[in-house]
């Protein structure tokens, strides 16, 4: 393969559907913060939309990457990128505003210090040409916390239609958190070795 086809590869591969779903992910960050400075339930009904709607585009643009054999290494870099912005902002406005708050910001903490400590651990490793693979355990954190996440930024609008889904939320978002812990540790027994032995 020339130069010349490489780069138009690269280009076509950067504007592929998945790519752009990874784009449109990190465009919803905006979006939703600015949910957060209208009033009213209309407006929190618009962030679980845009928020859904991002998750949404993260399991979709890994799947149409692989079954249509467009994964990148812009994609691989930006995907997780894209869903910690996403999470690490969803959950900010949510302690500024009072809805996690108390002991529930310590989950929060242990969520976003757990995102920060396994990209740095990836990071490393993908230096060594060491992967990961992502566990099942890991996967079913990601979905209380997406479920968590969702439900939390619904309130108080939930609560109006179905009192006591916050507290539902905040549930979810411990259990989230202890599973963080978990996999997080899974994740540095797994890694830590490879660091050590260079």
């Amino acid at each position: 393969m020339t130069q010349s086809s490489k780069t138009r590869s690269s280009r076509s591969l950067a504007t592929s559907l998945p790519n752009l779903l990874t784009y449109a992910r990190i465009l919803a960050v905006p979006a939703l913060v600015t949910c957060f400075f209208i009033e009213g339930e209309r407006a929190n009904w618009a962030a679980v939309l845009i928020f859904a709607l991002a998750g949404f585009t993260d399991f979709l643009d890994g799947y149409l990457a692989r079954i249509w054999q467009q994964q990148s290494s812009l994609g691989r870099m930006l995907d997780p990128i894209a869903d910690k912005l996403l999470v690490a902002s969803a959950l900010m406005l949510l302690v500024a505003n009072g809805t996690i708050a108390s002991w529930a910001i310590w989950a929060a903490i242990i969520i976003l210090c757990r995102e920060i400590l396994v990209s740095g651990l990836r990071e490393n490793l993908a230096e060594l040409k060491v992967s990961v693979p992502v566990t099942r355990l890991a996967k079913w954190k990601t979905a209380f916390q997406m479920v968590a996440l969702g439900i939390l930024l619904a309130s108080p609008a939930g609560d109006s239609i179905l009192p006591g889904i916050t507290e539902i939320g905040l549930i979810c978002l411990w259990i989230s958190a202890v599973l963080t812990l978990y996999t997080g540790f899974d994740y540095f027994r797994a890694g830590v070795g490879h660091l050590f032995d260079e």
